[in-house]
């Protein structure tokens, strides 16, 4: 491979601060995470509150029901992002300076982790509310996929979780990683699990009218993600600290933990019923 040539891309020189804020740094990062939040909250009130996407009955949850869940879904996101980041990339360092667990302004989520406590989050609020869990993620996941394109640009931004070397006419040469061109694999990402996935999400809410078989719309979110990870992790260079898996030269950890998400998926699409609401759902 060599390295700098007149065939790669320049990266572009964007500041991951926004502003400053006297001791206060708005990061690219950070926004991009606010942004998802609160726009998966506001498509989610426009999916319950659009009549043609329950034709049967009532959506089963109210728009306040979802103003609710927002702080639940930040603690989720947040909690459960930094968990898993530290319990499947990074353990060792954690353990042996467990207060860098709580510098989260030094970067480090998960998706996976998020996923997980963003989950586990609906699932104790949906039981709360008498809300049929299932409904309250499918709802949830219709829009999770802006959030993720936008935290990929962050990531393109802030010149982190480059790709492998590469002789592509699109390669580029990241300030921190080398002298060598590089997949852009965040934009990769952005496309597949942003854009791509919403549209194909978008499709099966108001073309399919899956809404009203609860579980399909989660699933195809958990394989659509899966999915696109594993073909990404392709072009994506292993996290330093754990290199390729199993003394292979392509298997990856993000490869691993997707995996399940992907059979999962299907299992959820597959087994999927329409079915009425439930008593309970129809009052919420």
């Amino acid at each position: 491979m060599q390295p700098l040539s007149l065939a790669v891309l320049p990266f572009p020189n964007i500041d991951p601060v926004i502003v400053h804020l006297g001791p206060l740094a708005i990061h690219w990062y950070g926004v991009g995470y606010i942004v998802g939040i609160l726009f998966a909250w506001w498509y989610a009130k426009r999916l319950v509150t659009n009549p043609r996407l329950w034709p049967e009955g009532p959506a089963p949850m109210k728009p306040e029901d979802l103003d609710d869940f927002i702080v639940w879904a930040a603690v989720g996101v947040v909690v459960g992002g930094r968990t898993g980041y530290v319990l499947f990339y990074d353990l060792p360092r954690y353990l042996a300076n467990p207060l860098d667990i709580f510098a989260v302004w030094q970067g480090g989520m998960s998706f996976h982790g998020g996923l997980l406590g963003t989950v586990l989050a609906m699932v104790l609020f949906a039981r709360s509310r008498g809300i049929r869990p299932w409904s309250l993620i499918d709802v949830v996941a219709a829009g999770v996929p802006v959030g993720l394109g936008l935290v990929r640009l962050a990531n393109f931004i802030n010149s982190e979780l480059w790709g492998r070397p590469t002789d592509v006419p699109w390669a580029v040469v990241f300030p921190t990683g080398g002298p060598f061109p590089r997949h852009p694999s965040q934009i990769y990402e952005a496309l597949l699990e942003g854009l791509v996935l919403f549209l194909v999400l978008r499709f099966l809410t108001h073309s399919r009218l899956k809404l009203k078989t609860p579980r399909f719309v989660g699933g195809a979110f958990v394989c659509g993600y899966g999915l696109s990870r594993i073909f990404a992790e392709f072009f994506r260079e292993p996290d330093a600290q754990l290199g390729y898996l199993l003394g292979t030269n392509w298997l990856t950890m993000g490869m691993v933990l997707s995996t399940p998400m992907v059979l999962f998926g299907i299992w959820a699409m597959a087994t999927a019923r329409p079915s009425a609401l439930a008593p309970q759902e129809a009052e919420s």
